[in-house]
């Protein structure tokens, strides 16, 4: 199913699918099933209602735009849902009509209907993540010594590798996977607790058609309903945002080496992808693009979520019906920067001797910090930082190479050897840990698979 126009950039195929009309009524739909079937395996309903129901239980028969304008009316879908879905069963079985919603309330099914899609949005997150996770290994392996400038407050520093600097992405996609499988794991769990979360109605039998529910949709059960308690859903709702925070780093990063001034890596390119409808040179960084919108707008759908968890007493009014496009929304923004980031880094291509000319074009300034540090052992930090000052500004407004204004500063001179000063503005020489970081990230990975 193709996302609408005005969330063509918001969300892909399978997320546009899996929150349309067909599946969320085919969510409230199966939560009435379950219930059913539930209760028929306890015997509070007849076999031959549960049936019934199940056989009811169509989406297609159903229009989702009178639903949408009824639950307008209503205040909440499930309302004129349950009336639907009554009438369908009252048509082949009378009988089996007064059973259907047995001992349930409107937000036992919209809250389980929800998990149900989150249930069903897990495995297509996984399975970017997974593949994101591979690119992110591979792309670092393969340039554990691509030696290219650091970059503070965008300005040029001392160098680093592409290798670390992909184990970096990779690092904190791994972390936020874990986060995300484990809110993932708490909040797939099945609300039904009837009017006030106490499943009155059913008498003693509350518990255990409770359990018998869970494990019909694949739930877990709870200690208790939570109507009022969202922690669960917030908690998957946060680590949504801060994965989608991860991605749109990686993006800003990529976009911006991808800068003709820079033109250190590229996307991949394909039919329709990078173009520019005024401009045939451009290559445009369309992915980045898709991940930086995305986490542009999930900071607000996560504060609007959060914001909905101050709910009163035991249920709430316009918090919990506020949560659905909130939560669409913001799973399908987690979605789309998921699948723009890994076609990316799956077709990124890297130039890898731009890299050196860019750390080259610095003429060895980016190595001050090297010579200072050098010259401290011997002069004292403070000193050796005045006199790399002045040397810095004068390879920059000569347009000389760092080590050719030291090596004619007597101060300097006197202290480092012409050959290690020769020597100063090999990048290489000049990398500290970073191979051990990289190694380190990279097995943090492999450890926790």
């Amino acid at each position: 199913m193709a996302a609408r126009l005005i969330e063509s950039l918001a969300t892909t195929d399978a997320f546009a699918e899996l929150f349309s009309d067909a599946f969320v009524l085919q969510a409230m739909l199966d939560f009435e099933v379950a219930l059913s079937r539930a209760q028929a395996n306890v015997g509070i309903v007849p076999r031959a209602a549960a049936d019934a129901i199940a056989t009811a239980a169509n989406a297609e028969t159903f229009d989702p735009a009178q639903l949408a304008k009824d639950g307008l009316r209503a205040g909440a879908v499930p309302i004129p849902f349950v009336k639907a879905l009554t009438e369908r069963v009252r048509a082949s079985n009378p009988a089996a009509a007064g059973f259907v919603h047995w001992g349930a309330t409107s937000q036992d099914v919209a809250d389980t209907a929800l998990i149900l899609l989150l249930k069903r949005a897990q495995p297509i997150l996984e399975a970017d993540l997974e593949r994101l996770e591979t690119a992110l290994a591979n792309l670092s392996e393969a340039h554990a010594n691509t030696v290219m400038l650091g970059r503070t407050l965008l300005q040029a520093a001392p160098p680093v590798t592409f290798g670390l600097k992909s184990a970096g992405w990779l690092g904190s996609v791994c972390r936020s996977r874990r986060r995300l499988s484990e809110a993932f794991d708490e909040a797939l769990t099945l609300q039904f607790g009837g009017a006030t979360g106490t499943v009155a109605s059913l008498d003693q039998h509350g518990i255990k058609v409770g359990r018998e529910l869970a494990k019909d949709l694949g739930l877990h059960f709870p200690d208790a309903p939570w109507h009022t308690h969202r922690d669960r859903l917030a908690a998957l709702m946060c680590a949504c945002g801060v994965l989608t925070g991860v991605l749109g780093k990686m993006a800003r990063d990529i976009s911006l080496l991808m800068q003709n001034e820079v033109a250190e890596v590229a996307e991949p390119t394909g039919p329709g992808r990078g173009g520019s409808s005024t401009m045939p040179h451009k290559r445009n960084p369309s992915g980045c693009v898709v991940a930086l919108a995305a986490a542009n707008r999930a900071p607000g759908l996560v504060a609007a979520f959060l914001s909905g968890m101050v709910q009163e007493h035991e249920r709430a009014i316009g918090s919990w019906q506020a949560e659905w496009p909130t939560v669409s929304s913001l799973l399908q923004a987690t979605g789309a920067t998921t699948a723009a980031m890994t076609e990316v880094t799956e077709g990124l291509s890297v130039d890898k001797f731009q890299m050196l000319k860019n750390v080259e074009s610095t003429k060895g300034v980016i190595f001050a910090e090297r010579a200072m540090m050098l010259l401290g052992e011997k002069l004292g930090r403070d000193v050796a930082h005045r006199l790399l000052d002045h040397a810095a500004r004068q390879s920059i407004t000569q347009g000389r190479h760092l080590h050719e204004v030291l090596q004619e500063m007597s101060e300097i001179a006197q202290q480092i050897d012409p050959k290690t000063l020769q020597q100063i503005e090999v990048p290489e020489q000049y990398l500290g840990s970073a191979e051990q970081f990289r190694k380190r990230l990279l097995a943090s990975r492999e450890e926790k698979e």
